[in-house]
Protein backbone atom coordinates (compact mmCIF):
# COMPACT_ATOMS: atom_id res chain seq x y z
CA UNK A 1 0.00 0.00 0.00
CA UNK A 2 1.27 3.95 -1.04
CA UNK A 3 1.20 5.57 2.41
CA UNK A 4 1.91 9.10 1.76
CA UNK A 5 3.10 9.37 5.51
CA UNK A 6 5.99 7.48 4.69
CA UNK A 7 6.82 9.88 1.25
CA UNK A 8 8.55 13.02 0.75
CA UNK A 9 5.79 15.95 0.89
CA UNK A 10 5.76 17.66 -2.08
CA UNK A 11 3.74 20.45 -1.15
CA UNK A 12 4.62 24.07 -1.11
CA UNK A 13 6.52 24.32 1.97
CA UNK A 14 6.70 20.40 2.22
CA UNK A 15 3.71 20.73 4.41
CA UNK A 16 1.70 17.43 4.84
CA UNK A 17 -0.98 16.49 1.90
CA UNK A 18 -4.10 16.20 4.07
CA UNK A 19 -5.81 15.27 0.71
CA UNK A 20 -3.87 12.64 0.39
CA UNK A 21 -3.87 11.18 3.53
CA UNK A 22 -6.17 8.64 4.95
CA UNK A 23 -6.75 6.71 8.53
CA UNK A 24 -6.03 3.41 7.72
CA UNK A 25 -2.00 5.60 6.47
CA UNK A 26 -1.45 6.36 10.33
CA UNK A 27 -0.64 2.85 12.25
CA UNK A 28 1.47 1.37 9.33
CA UNK A 29 3.15 4.55 8.88
CA UNK A 30 3.81 4.67 12.85
CA UNK A 31 4.79 0.94 12.98
CA UNK A 32 7.14 1.57 10.26
CA UNK A 33 8.69 4.68 11.69
CA UNK A 34 9.59 3.55 14.88
CA UNK A 35 11.20 0.18 13.11
CA UNK A 36 13.23 2.93 10.64
CA UNK A 37 14.02 4.87 14.12
CA UNK A 38 15.36 1.42 15.95
CA UNK A 39 17.18 0.98 13.17
CA UNK A 40 18.91 4.41 13.61
CA UNK A 41 19.82 4.14 17.29
CA UNK A 42 20.81 0.98 17.26
CA UNK A 43 23.51 2.17 14.37
CA UNK A 44 24.38 4.88 17.06
CA UNK A 45 24.64 2.49 19.45
CA UNK A 46 27.11 -0.17 17.76
CA UNK A 47 29.30 2.55 16.24
CA UNK A 48 32.29 1.29 17.16
CA UNK A 49 34.22 4.91 16.92
CA UNK A 50 34.91 6.98 20.35
CA UNK A 51 31.60 8.32 21.49
CA UNK A 52 31.86 12.15 20.20
CA UNK A 53 29.04 14.78 20.43
CA UNK A 54 29.02 14.59 16.45
CA UNK A 55 28.47 10.77 16.37
CA UNK A 56 25.97 10.48 19.74
CA UNK A 57 24.68 13.87 20.55
CA UNK A 58 23.90 15.47 17.05
CA UNK A 59 22.95 11.51 15.44
CA UNK A 60 20.59 11.01 18.29
CA UNK A 61 18.50 14.41 17.97
CA UNK A 62 18.11 13.79 14.19
CA UNK A 63 17.32 10.13 14.80
CA UNK A 64 13.17 9.80 14.65
CA UNK A 65 12.50 13.25 12.48
CA UNK A 66 10.03 12.04 10.48
CA UNK A 67 8.31 9.89 13.32
CA UNK A 68 8.43 13.07 14.78
CA UNK A 69 6.57 14.79 11.78
CA UNK A 70 3.69 11.70 11.40
CA UNK A 71 3.39 12.02 15.57
CA UNK A 72 2.85 15.82 15.01
CA UNK A 73 0.30 15.23 12.11
CA UNK A 74 -1.65 13.06 14.15
CA UNK A 75 -2.25 14.20 17.06
CA UNK A 76 -2.94 17.49 16.27
CA UNK A 77 -5.55 16.09 14.04
CA UNK A 78 -7.00 13.60 16.97
CA UNK A 79 -6.74 16.90 18.91
CA UNK A 80 -8.86 19.19 16.41
CA UNK A 81 -10.55 17.39 14.23
CA UNK A 82 -11.09 14.11 15.50
CA UNK A 83 -13.86 10.82 15.18
CA UNK A 84 -13.81 7.18 16.74
CA UNK A 85 -11.58 5.69 13.93
CA UNK A 86 -9.01 8.58 14.56
CA UNK A 87 -9.34 7.92 18.68
CA UNK A 88 -9.32 3.98 18.16
CA UNK A 89 -5.41 4.69 16.59
CA UNK A 90 -4.69 6.83 19.04
CA UNK A 91 -5.38 4.11 21.75
CA UNK A 92 -3.17 1.91 19.93
CA UNK A 93 -0.48 4.31 18.83
CA UNK A 94 0.34 5.95 22.77
CA UNK A 95 1.33 3.14 24.07
CA UNK A 96 3.32 1.62 21.42
CA UNK A 97 5.30 5.27 21.30
CA UNK A 98 5.88 5.16 25.14
CA UNK A 99 7.09 2.10 24.89
CA UNK A 100 9.68 2.91 21.90
CA UNK A 101 10.74 5.88 24.03
CA UNK A 102 11.23 3.86 27.16
CA UNK A 103 13.74 1.57 24.87
CA UNK A 104 15.53 4.49 24.07
CA UNK A 105 16.06 6.48 27.51
CA UNK A 106 16.46 2.68 28.97
CA UNK A 107 19.25 1.63 26.65
CA UNK A 108 22.41 1.49 28.65
CA UNK A 109 24.90 1.03 25.88
CA UNK A 110 23.29 4.69 24.45
CA UNK A 111 23.20 5.98 27.64
CA UNK A 112 27.27 5.15 28.53
CA UNK A 113 27.82 6.82 25.51
CA UNK A 114 25.62 10.13 26.44
CA UNK A 115 27.65 9.65 29.33
CA UNK A 116 30.71 9.40 28.21
CA UNK A 117 30.59 12.35 25.66
CA UNK A 118 29.08 14.40 28.81
CA UNK A 119 31.34 13.66 31.05
CA UNK A 120 34.13 15.30 28.80
CA UNK A 121 32.11 18.23 28.61
CA UNK A 122 32.01 18.38 32.32
CA UNK A 123 35.88 17.62 32.83
CA UNK A 124 36.90 20.32 30.36
CA UNK A 125 38.13 18.15 27.73
CA UNK A 126 35.27 19.10 25.01
CA UNK A 127 34.67 22.52 23.22
CA UNK A 128 31.40 23.05 22.62
CA UNK A 129 29.44 26.72 21.24
CA UNK A 130 25.91 27.43 23.59
CA UNK A 131 23.86 25.48 21.39
CA UNK A 132 25.67 21.90 21.47
CA UNK A 133 25.81 22.69 25.13
CA UNK A 134 22.46 22.93 25.64
CA UNK A 135 21.39 20.29 23.35
CA UNK A 136 24.31 17.98 25.17
CA UNK A 137 22.80 19.17 28.52
CA UNK A 138 18.92 18.69 27.81
CA UNK A 139 20.18 15.26 26.50
CA UNK A 140 21.63 14.26 29.08
CA UNK A 141 19.19 15.43 31.73
CA UNK A 142 16.28 14.16 29.53
CA UNK A 143 17.80 10.45 29.58
CA UNK A 144 18.07 11.11 33.57
CA UNK A 145 14.52 11.91 34.28
CA UNK A 146 13.40 8.86 31.98
CA UNK A 147 14.78 6.55 34.22
CA UNK A 148 18.10 5.95 32.91
CA UNK A 149 19.67 6.11 36.50
CA UNK A 150 17.06 3.16 38.13
CA UNK A 151 18.38 -0.78 38.44
CA UNK A 152 17.01 -3.07 35.87
CA UNK A 153 13.66 -3.81 37.88
CA UNK A 154 12.80 -0.09 38.89
CA UNK A 155 13.22 0.47 35.39
CA UNK A 156 10.65 -2.09 34.32
CA UNK A 157 8.17 -0.35 36.61
CA UNK A 158 8.85 3.07 35.36
CA UNK A 159 8.30 1.65 32.01
CA UNK A 160 5.11 0.33 32.58
CA UNK A 161 3.68 3.31 34.56
CA UNK A 162 4.83 5.81 31.42
CA UNK A 163 2.68 3.48 29.75
CA UNK A 164 -0.45 3.31 32.08
CA UNK A 165 0.07 6.83 32.16
CA UNK A 166 -0.12 7.58 28.44
CA UNK A 167 -3.02 5.26 27.70
CA UNK A 168 -4.95 6.72 30.90
CA UNK A 169 -4.49 10.43 29.84
CA UNK A 170 -5.48 9.56 26.10
CA UNK A 171 -8.62 8.19 28.13
CA UNK A 172 -9.21 11.06 29.70
CA UNK A 173 -9.19 13.71 26.87
CA UNK A 174 -11.20 11.80 25.01
CA UNK A 175 -13.90 11.20 27.27
CA UNK A 176 -13.72 15.19 28.08
CA UNK A 177 -14.32 15.23 24.10
CA UNK A 178 -16.74 13.00 23.92
CA UNK A 179 -18.83 14.83 26.60
CA UNK A 180 -18.53 17.84 24.35
CA UNK A 181 -19.29 16.83 21.00
CA UNK A 182 -22.52 14.60 22.73
CA UNK A 183 -24.00 17.77 24.56
CA UNK A 184 -25.92 20.36 22.28
CA UNK A 185 -29.25 22.92 22.96
CA UNK A 186 -31.41 23.22 20.68
CA UNK A 187 -33.24 26.57 20.80
CA UNK A 188 -36.37 27.19 18.77
CA UNK A 189 -37.40 31.22 20.18
CA UNK A 190 -35.02 34.00 18.74
CA UNK A 191 -35.77 35.86 22.16
CA UNK A 192 -34.01 33.12 24.07
CA UNK A 193 -30.66 34.30 22.45
CA UNK A 194 -31.22 38.01 23.22
CA UNK A 195 -28.14 40.08 23.41
CA UNK A 196 -26.20 37.78 20.98
CA UNK A 197 -24.51 39.37 17.90
CA UNK A 198 -25.99 38.53 14.61
CA UNK A 199 -22.66 36.92 13.20
CA UNK A 200 -22.86 34.53 16.34
CA UNK A 201 -26.41 33.53 15.78
CA UNK A 202 -25.28 32.87 12.18
CA UNK A 203 -22.92 29.94 13.63
CA UNK A 204 -26.01 28.97 15.95
CA UNK A 205 -28.24 28.58 12.74
CA UNK A 206 -25.73 26.71 10.67
CA UNK A 207 -25.05 24.38 13.98
CA UNK A 208 -29.03 23.55 13.77
CA UNK A 209 -28.59 23.53 9.82
CA UNK A 210 -26.16 20.58 9.88
CA UNK A 211 -28.14 18.52 12.51
CA UNK A 212 -31.29 19.03 10.27
CA UNK A 213 -32.80 20.84 13.10
CA UNK A 214 -34.87 24.49 13.22
CA UNK A 215 -33.57 27.48 14.95
CA UNK A 216 -30.78 27.26 17.09
CA UNK A 217 -27.87 25.00 18.20
CA UNK A 218 -25.41 26.19 21.03
CA UNK A 219 -22.73 23.22 21.54
CA UNK A 220 -19.92 23.53 23.98
CA UNK A 221 -17.46 24.30 21.68
CA UNK A 222 -15.62 27.10 23.07
CA UNK A 223 -16.27 29.10 19.86
CA UNK A 224 -20.18 28.80 20.42
CA UNK A 225 -19.98 28.82 24.00
CA UNK A 226 -18.03 31.36 25.26
CA UNK A 227 -19.68 33.93 23.10
CA UNK A 228 -23.46 32.67 24.58
CA UNK A 229 -21.96 32.87 28.36
CA UNK A 230 -20.70 36.32 27.31
CA UNK A 231 -23.42 37.78 25.88
CA UNK A 232 -26.78 36.11 26.35
CA UNK A 233 -29.43 37.41 28.35
CA UNK A 234 -31.23 34.80 29.30
CA UNK A 235 -29.52 33.73 32.74
CA UNK A 236 -31.09 30.09 32.82
CA UNK A 237 -29.81 29.17 29.78
CA UNK A 238 -26.27 30.49 30.35
CA UNK A 239 -27.34 28.87 33.89
CA UNK A 240 -27.73 25.54 32.17
CA UNK A 241 -24.76 25.63 29.61
CA UNK A 242 -22.49 26.63 32.19
CA UNK A 243 -23.58 23.52 34.49
CA UNK A 244 -23.15 21.03 31.70
CA UNK A 245 -19.43 22.49 30.45
CA UNK A 246 -19.01 21.68 34.27
CA UNK A 247 -20.43 18.39 34.48
CA UNK A 248 -18.25 17.26 31.58
CA UNK A 249 -16.66 13.92 32.14
CA UNK A 250 -18.30 13.60 35.69
CA UNK A 251 -21.95 11.94 35.32
CA UNK A 252 -21.40 8.56 36.05
CA UNK A 253 -21.35 7.49 32.54
CA UNK A 254 -19.06 5.99 30.00
CA UNK A 255 -17.35 8.54 29.73
CA UNK A 256 -16.58 9.43 33.36
CA UNK A 257 -13.54 10.59 34.30
CA UNK A 258 -13.40 10.46 38.85
CA UNK A 259 -11.57 7.09 39.53
CA UNK A 260 -10.03 8.22 36.22
CA UNK A 261 -8.11 10.99 37.75
CA UNK A 262 -7.35 8.95 40.89
CA UNK A 263 -5.32 6.57 38.62
CA UNK A 264 -3.71 9.24 37.01
CA UNK A 265 -2.79 11.03 40.09
CA UNK A 266 -1.61 8.03 41.45
CA UNK A 267 0.81 6.92 38.73
CA UNK A 268 2.63 10.25 38.61
CA UNK A 269 3.48 10.25 42.22
CA UNK A 270 4.78 6.40 41.50
CA UNK A 271 6.73 7.97 38.80
CA UNK A 272 8.00 10.85 40.62
CA UNK A 273 9.21 8.83 43.69
CA UNK A 274 11.07 6.03 41.88
CA UNK A 275 13.09 8.76 40.14
CA UNK A 276 13.71 10.34 43.65
CA UNK A 277 11.62 13.24 43.88
CA UNK A 278 8.91 14.12 46.88
CA UNK A 279 6.03 14.48 44.53
CA UNK A 280 5.05 14.56 40.66
CA UNK A 281 5.06 18.73 40.93
CA UNK A 282 8.75 18.67 42.32
CA UNK A 283 9.35 16.56 39.20
CA UNK A 284 7.59 18.21 36.82
CA UNK A 285 8.97 21.85 38.34
CA UNK A 286 12.51 20.97 38.10
CA UNK A 287 12.55 22.27 34.66
CA UNK A 288 10.51 25.29 34.61
CA UNK A 289 11.40 28.63 35.73
CA UNK A 290 9.90 28.56 38.93
CA UNK A 291 11.70 25.27 40.04
CA UNK A 292 10.19 23.99 43.49
CA UNK A 293 6.56 23.92 44.20
CA UNK A 294 7.53 26.25 47.11
CA UNK A 295 8.66 29.25 44.66
CA UNK A 296 5.34 28.46 42.89
CA UNK A 297 3.42 28.67 46.04
CA UNK A 298 5.17 31.85 47.50
CA UNK A 299 4.35 33.36 44.28
CA UNK A 300 0.96 33.09 44.22
CA UNK A 301 0.82 34.13 47.57
CA UNK A 302 2.16 36.78 46.38
CA UNK A 303 -0.30 37.47 43.45
CA UNK A 304 -2.88 36.80 45.60
CA UNK A 305 -2.24 39.64 47.88
CA UNK A 306 -1.21 42.13 44.88
CA UNK A 307 -4.50 40.98 42.66
CA UNK A 308 -6.91 40.64 45.60
CA UNK A 309 -8.08 44.27 45.89
CA UNK A 310 -7.94 44.53 42.17
CA UNK A 311 -10.40 42.15 41.84
CA UNK A 312 -12.83 42.15 44.52
CA UNK A 313 -13.02 46.23 43.31
CA UNK A 314 -14.29 44.69 40.28
CA UNK A 315 -16.49 42.21 41.65
CA UNK A 316 -18.27 44.80 43.42
CA UNK A 317 -18.83 46.57 39.94
CA UNK A 318 -20.18 43.68 38.31
CA UNK A 319 -22.08 42.87 41.54
CA UNK A 320 -23.80 46.85 41.34
CA UNK A 321 -24.35 45.63 37.56
CA UNK A 322 -26.30 42.23 38.45
CA UNK A 323 -28.42 44.46 41.08
CA UNK A 324 -29.83 46.61 38.23
CA UNK A 325 -30.97 43.67 37.13
CA UNK A 326 -32.43 42.31 40.00
CA UNK A 327 -29.45 39.53 40.55
CA UNK A 328 -29.07 39.90 44.61
CA UNK A 329 -26.63 37.07 44.27
CA UNK A 330 -24.15 36.88 41.50
CA UNK A 331 -23.45 33.19 40.07
CA UNK A 332 -19.86 31.65 37.98
CA UNK A 333 -22.34 31.74 34.87
CA UNK A 334 -22.98 35.60 35.71
CA UNK A 335 -19.51 36.67 35.35
CA UNK A 336 -18.73 36.66 31.79
CA UNK A 337 -21.62 38.35 30.56
CA UNK A 338 -21.07 41.16 33.42
CA UNK A 339 -17.78 41.62 33.02
CA UNK A 340 -18.34 42.43 28.92
CA UNK A 341 -21.34 44.77 30.09
CA UNK A 342 -19.17 46.51 32.47
CA UNK A 343 -16.03 46.48 29.06
CA UNK A 344 -18.06 48.36 27.08
CA UNK A 345 -19.87 50.53 29.73
CA UNK A 346 -16.16 51.83 30.83
CA UNK A 347 -14.15 52.09 27.65
CA UNK A 348 -17.36 51.18 24.65
CA UNK A 349 -15.45 48.08 23.39
CA UNK A 350 -17.26 45.22 22.06
CA UNK A 351 -14.92 42.21 21.57
CA UNK A 352 -17.30 41.37 18.78
CA UNK A 353 -17.17 44.16 16.85
CA UNK A 354 -13.57 44.67 17.26
CA UNK A 355 -13.70 41.02 15.39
Amino acid sequence: MQNPLLEYFKTAHHTAPFNEIKEKHYLPAFQELIKISEKEINDIVENQDEPTFENVIEALAYSGEKLDVVSNIFFNLNSAETNDEIQKIAQEVSPLLTEFSAKISQNEKLFKKIKKVFDEWLSGGLALNEEQQMLLNETYKGFVRSGALLNDSDKEKFKNISIELSKKSLQFGQNVLAETNNYFKHITDEKDLAGIPEPILQQYREEAKERNLEGFVVTLQYPRYIPFMTYAENRELRKELALANGKKGFQNNEFDNQNLIKEIIKLKQEKAQLLGYKSFADYVLEERMAKSPDKVQAFLNELLVKAKPYAQKEIEELKTLAKADGIDEMQSYDHAFYAEKLRKQKFDIDDEELK
